[in-house]
């Protein structure tokens, strides 16, 4: 599975950005798909996931009400929609997808990231 990454940028605080992942290869074995984020000097941390099958969704509470996460599963692509954007949002985000073989064994795959500022 590849990933690509897109819409990263500068914005302002109070802003808005979509950031877009289009993904290729075996796609169909992609059970989940979700964006993670990593800030300077901090860990990776989840962001927002969503499932293939049911669009069920899960959010970091710090985005709650303001990202929406979601997938189109013809076209193969995942977005965050950011909303009220606020310097605590500065940071690279990252597409991951999970998927899961014939024997139920995981994998993750990871895009190259994309660079959010938010300047207040």
């Amino acid at each position: 599975v590849q990933l690509a990454e897109s819409g990263g940028g500068l914005v302002q605080a109070g802003g808005s950005l979509r950031l877009s992942c289009a993904a290729s290869g075996m796609t169909f074995r992609i059970n989940s798909m979700g964006w993670y984020r990593q800030a300077p000097g901090k860990q990776r941390e989840l962001v927002a996931a969503i499932t293939t099958f049911g669009g069920i969704t899960n959010y970091a509470d710090s985005v709650k009400g303001r990202f929406t996460i979601s997938k189109d599963n013809v076209k193969n692509t995942m977005y965050l929609q950011m909303n009220s954007l606020n310097a605590e949002d500065t940071a690279v985000y990252y597409c991951n997808a999970q998927t899961r073989d014939l024997i139920g064994a995981t994998s993750h795959y990871w895009g190259q990231g994309t660079q959010v500022t938010v300047s207040s």
